[in-house]
């Protein structure tokens, strides 16, 4: 029986992939080479100097721990400028309300991101306040297939993990949701997404009858 929701971030309650893309994009240019969508869309799901790494690799640049640092900070700097000129208008079709009836029904609600700017997002949305729990890149040390960040939030839940669902639209994301013992249901395309449980188009797919069905 499903008693909490977890929610990954970027693709299931906003779509940031665009700003991720541009921060990117921008850093390649600056080390003279290029980026592409494609090459962001295999991003999905990592976290940021885990993405950092690849798109050096495939530059072939080679950098010290500290300079990829310094890399990573300007790329966020970036990210986060575009990020704070969010509103409620970013939040995707059917979220809000989804949210809504599952906790009206009693369910806990979770959000499990790799994102270090998932707080700053979801304030600047106006979604806050329908989440129970929140574990994002400033919490976690392992970036997804590692189940960390679910684990540590269906604890913070006070949730078993067999009692959780996952709503997930990377890879990365469904692998570790099965690893932490949890159902998942895939956002986007299932051709991609086979590993989940379920896969929907988006939220505004999703209500609490799909859900116990």
């Amino acid at each position: 029986m499903i008693q909490a929701c977890i929610f990954d971030l970027d693709g299931v309650i906003v779509d940031t992939a665009v700003y991720h893309y541009k921060s990117w994009k921008k850093l390649a240019q600056e080390l003279e080479f290029d980026f592409t969508e494609a090459q962001n869309e295999k991003l999905k799901g990592l976290s940021r100097m885990r993405s950092l790494q690849l798109i050096l690799e495939w530059g072939g640049v080679d950098k010290t721990p500290l300079e990829q640092q310094e890399l990573a900070t300007r790329k966020n700097d970036w990210y986060v400028a575009m990020i704070n000129r969010m509103t409620p208008q970013d939040i995707l079709p059917g979220v809000e309300a989804f949210l809504q009836q599952a906790r009206a029904a009693g369910l806990k609600t979770g959000l499990g991101s790799a994102s270090k700017n998932a707080g700053l997002i979801l304030e600047k949305t106006a979604l806050l306040h329908l989440f129970d729990a929140i574990v994002d890149g400033n919490t976690v040390t392992a970036s997804k297939p590692d189940p960390e960040v679910f684990l540590q939030c269906a604890k913070l839940l006070n949730i078993s993990p067999a009692h959780c669902v996952v709503f997930e639209d990377a890879i990365a994301g469904i692998a570790a949701a099965k690893a932490a013992g949890m159902k998942v249901i895939g956002i986007g395309d299932s051709t991609i997404l086979q590993g989940a449980d379920e896969v929907i188009p988006g939220l505004d797919h999703m209500n609490l009858g799909k859900l116990k069905a």
